[in-house]
C-alpha cells in the first residue's frame, strides 16, 4: 500500500513537471526548425539563431535587460538590506508604517504600478528611456529584498553588534563583519529574486521606457505580433544560460570552497561592482551629435527595417523607432508624457486625435509622392479632406477557410456560416469585442458602428447563441499558425494575416461576406509636439514612395496605399495567395470604424465580458 502511494505521488509529480516543462522543450526543439512555422517541424537548422544575432534590435534589448537587471539588483539589494537592518532597530509604530508602505508595490497589480510610475515621470517632465526604466526596476525590486531580509535580521541576537563595538569594532565593522555574514543567505535570496523580477518584467518596463529603449520582454512581445521564429531561438538561449548558471552554482562552490579566501571574495565583489558600473555608463552614455532626431511610434513588425536604415543614411539623421501593440496602448503612452513626432494610428484613433487637437495638419506640398497614393482610399469619413493623415496600409476583416473542409456553396450565407451546425467546434473567432460585434452586427444587417441599444442587444444575442451552439475557439495571433496547419475549418481573420496563411497552405482561401465588413486604414500623422516638422514630412514622403512602399508591403503582408506598389504586389500575388484582392469601395456595405465614446465603449465591453464568461 505504501509503495503504491509513493508510486502515485511520484507519477503525479512527474506529470506536473512534464506539464510545466513540455512547452519549454517544444520551444527549444522548434528553435532549430528550418521552416518559419511555429508548429510544423520541417528540418533541423541553425538559421533562426543566425537571424537572431543579425538582429541589432534584439541584441540591444538583451544588453538593456541584462545591464538593468544587474544594476537594479545591486542597488535594490543594498537599499533593501540597509532598510531591513534599520527597521529592526526602529520603534514598533515606525516599523509597522514602513512595512505597510513596503507591501503596496508587492500587492499592487503591476499595471497600477506601471501607470503610477509613468505619470510620475510625466509630471516631472523626465524623458523616458534607460534611466527611467532603471529607476522603476529599483523601485519595485527593493520591497522584495526588504521582505526577504527583515525576518532574518529580526532573528539575530541584538547584543552581538553591541558586543562587537565593546570589543573595539567601529559601527561599520560591526555591520560588515558581524551582522552581514549572518544574514548573507537572506541577502542572496533577495538579490536572486530582485534579478528575476527585473529581468523578466514587461508591464512596468513597457510604460516607463521611451526613446527606442526596450528590454527583451518588450522586444519579444512586439515580435510576437507576426510569426517570427527568432523568438524561439532567443528564448532557447535564455533557457540554456539559466541552466548553465544553475549548474555552475552547484559545481563552482564545491571546487573552490577550500581555496576561497576573504581576499578572493572581496576581489570578486569589486569585479561585479565594476562591471555593473561599466554597464550603467554604457547604458546611459549618449554621444553628442548634430544629427536631427525623428521619433516614430509604429505598430510592431510593421515595416521593413532596411527602409528605416536607408532613410537615416540618406537624410543624415537618427530615427528613434518604437512599437506598440494596439491603438489604446499607443494613446496611453503618448498622452502619458512620451514624446513622439510621428504616430501610425488606425482610422478611429486618428479621428480621436483630431478631435482632441493632438496632431497637426500635413503640408502636402512637402509630400511629393502624393500622386502615387490610391485616390480610392483617400478622403475617409474620419478625415474627409485628408488634412491630418497620409495612408500607409489598409485591409479588411473576412473569413479564412479550408477549401477541403468548407463547402463553398455555404459561403453564400455570409457571416451566418459561422452559425452553421456543419462546422460546430471547427471555428476560430477573434477574442476582440469590436471585431466580434462587427461580425454579429453585419450578419444582422446593421452598421458595425451602431449605437442603437436594440441593435446592440440583438448582436449580443447573436454572439451568445453562436457560443452556445457552435463552441467556437476565441484567440488572437496564435490563430495564424493554427490555420496554417488546418486545425479548424474557418477563422475570422485580417487580410494581411490571411496572406501569410495562404502563402504556406494552398488549401486556404479568403472570403469577404457580401453583407459588408470592416475596412480599416492605418496612416501617418504628425504630433503637435514635433520639433522636426520638415524631416517628419520627408519621412512620410519616403515611406509612401514606390520603391519603399513595395518593400514594406512585401515584408508586412498588408496592402500598401501606394497604387503602383499595390499593383505589383497583386501581380506577384504575394507568393501565390489571393488576399490582395481586397474590396475597398465604401459605397456599399463596407464600413470604417468610428471612434466610440467611453459610455458606448463600456456598453459593448460589458456585453462582451458576459459572452466570454458564459
Amino acid at each position: 500500500m505504501i509503495k503504491n502511494r509513493k508510486f502515485s505521488t511520484s507519477l503525479f509529480v512527474g506529470l506536473c513537471l512534464l506539464f510545466q516543462y513540455l512547452p519549454i522543450i517544444v520551444m527549444v526543439i522548434f528553435s532549430f526548425n528550418s521552416a518559419k512555422s511555429l508548429s510544423n517541424f520541417k528540418g533541423f537548422s541553425f538559421y533562426w539563431y543566425e537571424e537572431l544575432f543579425k538582429n541589432n534590435e534584439l541584441m540591444s534589448a538583451v544588453f538593456v535587460s541584462v545591464s538593468i537587471a544587474i544594476i537594479a539588483t545591486l542597488v535594490s539589494t543594498i537599499l533593501g538590506t540597509i532598510t531591513a537592518i534599520g527597521l529592526s532597530k526602529s520603534k514598533k509604530i515606525v516599523r509597522q508604517i514602513v512595512l505597510q508602505l513596503n507591501q503596496l508595490p508587492i500587492l499592487n497589480p503591476e499595471i497600477v504600478t506601471a501607470i503610477s510610475l509613468m505619470l510620475f515621470f510625466a509630471a516631472f517632465k523626465v524623458d523616458k528611456g534607460y534611466m527611467t526604466m532603471l529607476f522603476a526596476h529599483i523601485a519595485f525590486c527593493t520591497p522584495f529584498v526588504i521582505t526577504n531580509v527583515l525576518p532574518k535580521v529580526r532573528r539575530l541576537d541584538p547584543n552581538l553588534s553591541d558586543a562587537a563595538m565593546d570589543l573595539g569594532a567601529t559601527p561599520f565593522q560591526a555591520l560588515t563583519k558581524v551582522i552581514l555574514p549572518q544574514i548573507k543567505p537572506a541577502i542572496f535570496t533577495g538579490a536572486l529574486l530582485a534579478f528575476t523580477m527585473s529581468f523578466d518584467d514587461f508591464i512596468i518596463s513597457y510604460f516607463v521606457t521611451g526613446n527606442g529603449v526596450q528590454n527583451i520582454s518588450i522586444a519579444v512581445y512586439n515580435m510576437s505580433k507576426r510569426i517570427n521564429p527568432s523568438i524561439n531561438a532567443l528564448s532557447a538561449i535564455v533557457v540554456f544560460v539559466i541552466l548553465g548558471v544553475l549548474a555552475l552554482s552547484y559545481i563552482v562552490p564545491a571546487i573552490v570552497k577550500k581555496k576561497t579566501t576573504s581576499k578572493v571574495r572581496k576581489r570578486t565583489a569589486r569585479i561585479v561592482i565594476a562591471l555593473s558600473c561599466l554597464a550603467l555608463v554604457i547604458g546611459i552614455a549618449v554621444r553628442e551629435s548634430n544629427k536631427p532626431v525623428l521619433r516614430v511610434f509604429n505598430w510592431g513588425e510593421y515595416v521593413d527595417k532596411s527602409v528605416i536604415k536607408a532613410f537615416e543614411k540618406e537624410y543624415d539623421c537618427k530615427v528613434v523607432y518604437e512599437t506598440f501593440d494596439s491603438n489604446e496602448s499607443m494613446y496611453t503612452k503618448y498622452t502619458g508624457g512620451n514624446k513622439y513626432d510621428i504616430l501610425v494610428p488606425s482610422d478611429y484613433m486618428i479621428e480621436r486625435l483630431i478631435k482632441e487637437e493632438r496632431i497637426q495638419k500635413l503640408d502636402w506640398s512637402l509630400i511629393t509622392n502624393r500622386d502615387s497614393l490610391d485616390t480610392s482610399i483617400m478622403n475617409q469619413p474620419f478625415d474627409p479632406n485628408n488634412e491630418y493623415w497620409a495612408p500607409y496600409f489598409y485591409g479588411n476583416v473576412g473569413i479564412v477557410y479550408d477549401k477541403t473542409k468548407v463547402d463553398e456553396a455555404d459561403l453564400g450565407q455570409g457571416f451566418e456560416i459561422l452559425r452553421n451546425q456543419k462546422y460546430k467546434g471547427n471555428i476560430y473567432m477573434y477574442d476582440s469585442v469590436r471585431d466580434s460585434f462587427t461580425v454579429a452586427l453585419k450578419a444582422l444587417g446593421y452598421s458595425m458602428n451602431s449605437d442603437n441599444d436594440a441593435e446592440i442587444q440583438e448582436a449580443y444575442q447573436w454572439l451568445a447563441n453562436q457560443k452556445e451552439t457552435m463552441a467556437p475557439v476565441y484567440g488572437g495571433d496564435e490563430i495564424i499558425d493554427s490555420m496554417k496547419n488546418s486545425e479548424k475549418a474557418m477563422a475570422i481573420m485580417y487580410s494581411g494575416d490571411a496572406a501569410a496563411i495562404m502563402a504556406e497552405n494552398e488549401n486556404m482561401d479568403f472570403y469577404l461576406p457580401t453583407e459588408g465588413t470592416n475596412v480599416w486604414f492605418d496612416g501617418f500623422v504628425i504630433t503637435n509636439e514635433c520639433q522636426e516638422v520638415t524631416l517628419a514630412h520627408e519621412f512620410i514622403n519616403y515611406m509612401i514612395s514606390d520603391e519603399n512602399a513595395l518593400l514594406n508591403t512585401l515584408e508586412v503582408g498588408y496592402l500598401t496605399s501606394n497604387k503602383h506598389a499595390s499593383a505589383i504586389a497583386k501581380e506577384e500575388d504575394f507568393e501565390g495567395n489571393s488576399a490582395y484582392g481586397i474590396r475597398t469601395d465604401l459605397t456599399g456595405n463596407d464600413e470604417v470604424f468610428t471612434y466610440q465614446d467611453n459610455a458606448l465603449k463600456e456598453k459593448y465591453a460589458i456585453l462582451w465580458t458576459k459572452i466570454i464568461s458564459q
